[in-house]
């Protein structure tokens, strides 16, 4: 089954402000797969509550449950864009100057893996780095927003690990390889709503040991800012995803290491790494 994308009809110049975002608030939203179909969903606990309809379209619940322990989960949603911030934490500049406004880059959706899917390295790769971070979920279409308004656009938050190659990100006149290869975009396990995006506590840890711990109230450019910025260049959609950037210092990782990303409210993002060319 395929899972319908609603986009709201464009307007001039600004935004739809006056259709409240359809999402329950406080719920865990997932995307999954159970009997050879896929849908949305309401995770509570241990149970999966399907959803009838788009994700953005006011989906009702079908009555249907199915236990998690049944279900694969999928990345929770399909974006046409991924834009991600980086250098967005004091701790993770070093003696770097903050720049007057975001520095984004971009990711493709073929980056994304969900929970339990395995990272890989791409030919060549040997300095392949986690960055944990908080990500926004957008769900209402936003162009050329301001501060004021920005988070009117958030669905919700989930987790995302911005996989580097540092030798590639150092070495490359652009970030493609060393930011959008293939499987370099974990991003899940579900999409909550109802949070304040600018104080959660996000970890990231590495076969078990804590390797990043900072809240989101410590990035420089906050969730309104950065949303405001890009839509001020790019037209954000329903569905598209901002990685807001990582804290502290990242290191590299090896095939067999476990990488868990969590996002206070949220859950664990789990990948394993596979090394090269075993996807």
């Amino acid at each position: 089954m395929t899972i319908p994308r609603i986009v709201a009809s464009a307007v001039v110049g600004a935004v739809l402000a006056a259709t409240p975002l359809p999402a329950q608030e406080g719920a865990k939203y997932v995307r999954y797969a159970y009997a050879g179909a896929e849908a949305y969903g309401i995770l509570e606990g241990d149970q999966i509550h399907e959803l009838r309809g788009g994700l953005f379209d006011a989906p009702d619940r079908t009555g249907r449950t199915i236990a998690l322990a049944d279900a694969t989960l999928l990345i929770p949603v399909e974006p046409s864009k991924i834009i991600a911030v980086g250098f967005n934490y004091r701790s993770h500049l070093g003696d770097r100057e903050p720049d007057p406004y975001p520095g984004l880059f971009i990711k493709y959706p073929t980056s994304l893996i969900a929970t339990g899917e395995s990272i890989v390295f791409p030919p060549g790769a040997g300095n392949v780095h986690y960055e944990g971070e908080m990500v926004l979920v957008i769900g209402r279409r936003a162009r050329h927003v301001s501060r004021e308004a920005a988070l009117d656009h958030v669905f919700g938050v989930t987790a995302g690990n911005d996989v580097s190659e540092r030798d590639w990100q150092a070495g490359d006149l652009q970030w493609f390889r060393a930011k959008a290869s293939d499987t370099f975009g974990p991003l899940g396990p579900a999409i909550t709503t109802g949070l304040n995006p600018d104080d959660l506590l996000l970890q990231t840890r590495l076969n078990g040991e804590v390797r990043q711990s900072q809240r989101t109230s410590d990035l420089f450019f906050n969730s309104a800012a950065i949303i405001s910025y890009v839509s001020q260049f790019v037209t954000l959609e329903p569905g598209d995803v901002i990685y807001t950037g990582t804290p502290g210092e990242t290191r590299a990782m090896q095939p067999g290491d476990v990488v868990e990303i969590e996002l206070e409210g949220v859950g664990v993002l789990r990948n394993t790494v596979a090394g090269a060319g075993t996807r």
